[in-house]
């Protein structure tokens, strides 16, 4: 449709005269600016690759911006409450920004036992996440957060899955994570790539939550704001 209109007022204007003081790249350029500005009322507080793949599923025009927040738990919290916390964090960061938008923050922490492994950062601490981990059942929870920016009222959900990490050698862990190098994943483990060989077994309700967006929860919260996405 955005096309057609573009070719009709070229078009018209070279065949008949008409729109003589048009500047085509302006005015068409204006247009796609004014269409995108009033059909986007979502945002994507993350500047996460994976989370911009996810969310481009679900067909919806969306914008992505950083929400330049600290990562760090609090002492004593809980890695569940970290990633609610996180996520919810992220989406107010940006309210100012967009102040009418529908704000999707989201987190991932892995736990086994007491302990969390968030992102490595660099291949050393990768290597003992991963030993760590090998042969373990691990909790990669997800906290997801649609905020309203123009009524303040947010809605989080935590999705946990549950993952098996294959009893991997320490030349198998040195192996994957040169070639994988997922030093910004938490866990250490990049499913939607080479990371899936390190695993044994995944237990979840939804697959995309393991990459960082739960889709289908984030669907329930969208439909709760009355927005629907089919």
């Amino acid at each position: 449709m955005i096309l057609f209109l573009a070719f009709e007022v070229k078009a018209a204007t070279q065949l008949f005269g008409f729109f003589p003081f048009f500047d085509y790249p302006r005015v068409i350029g204006g247009f796609f600016v004014y269409l995108f500005m009033t059909q986007s009322q979502i945002v994507l507080a993350s500047t996460s690759v994976f989370r911009r793949e996810l969310l481009a599923r679900l067909g919806l025009p969306f914008v992505m911006t950083n929400p330049g927040v600290d990562e760090t738990a609090l002492h004593g919290e809980t890695p569940e409450a970290t990633a609610l916390r996180l996520s919810e964090s992220k989406a107010r960061a940006v309210v100012a920004q967009y102040p009418g938008a529908l704000i999707i923050g989201s987190d991932q922490v892995a736990c086994l036992d007491a302990q969390v492994f968030g992102k490595p950062d660099n291949h050393e601490n990768a290597v003992k996440q991963l030993q760590a981990m090998r042969g373990r059942r691990v909790n990669f929870f997800t906290g997801l957060c649609l905020l309203n920016a123009k009524t303040g009222k947010a809605h989080l959900r935590g999705v946990p899955t549950l993952v098996t990490f294959r009893n991997l050698s320490d030349d198998e862990i040195e192996n994957y994570l040169r070639k994988e190098q997922p030093y910004n994943c938490a866990g250490s483990a990049k499913t939607e790539g080479l990371g899936i060989a390190v695993i044994a077994k995944i237990e979840g309700d939804d697959p995309n939550a393991l990459i960082g967006l739960p889709l289908i929860a984030l669907c329930d919260l969208l439909k709760k704001e009355n927005f629907s996405v089919i």
